[in-house]
């Protein structure tokens, strides 16, 4: 996890967050649909699963039974917005706030009943 400003878009942080990782698949939403993340991302030896914004003239094809799995990120992050503290962003400064959000991580995978991922 990398905190950010909150005018900051998400996008300029994904190519640092993926840089050494092994993926197969990157499931993201229509905000990180960007030429040179999905460039990046299949650069990798990753299939990128964007949905095209809107205004693209090509459409480019993603895989939509993939994308539906993207829910389970959407959840987590409802869970952890659940936890006061992340949700009100009390942390004064930066680190603390980025410290807890990692510990409430820690707290909802423990209680989480384990999943079964099919790829």
């Amino acid at each position: 996890m990398t905190l950010t400003a909150a005018q900051a878009p998400d996008i300029r942080q994904a190519e640092g967050l993926l840089a050494g990782r092994q993926a197969r698949f990157v499931i993201a939403d229509k905000g990180y649909d960007g030429d040179r993340l999905v460039a990046a991302i299949a650069a990798g030896g990753a299939e990128p699963v964007i949905p095209p914004m809107r205004h693209r003239r090509v459409r480019r094809g993603y895989d939509r039974g993939r994308y539906r799995t993207r829910n389970v990120v959407e959840r987590f992050w409802g869970r952890l917005k659940r936890f006061r503290r992340v949700a009100a962003r009390s942390e004064k400064t930066a680190r603390n706030f980025l410290a807890f959000v990692h510990l409430a991580s820690v707290m909802i995978v423990l209680r989480s009943p384990p999943t079964v991922h099919t790829t």
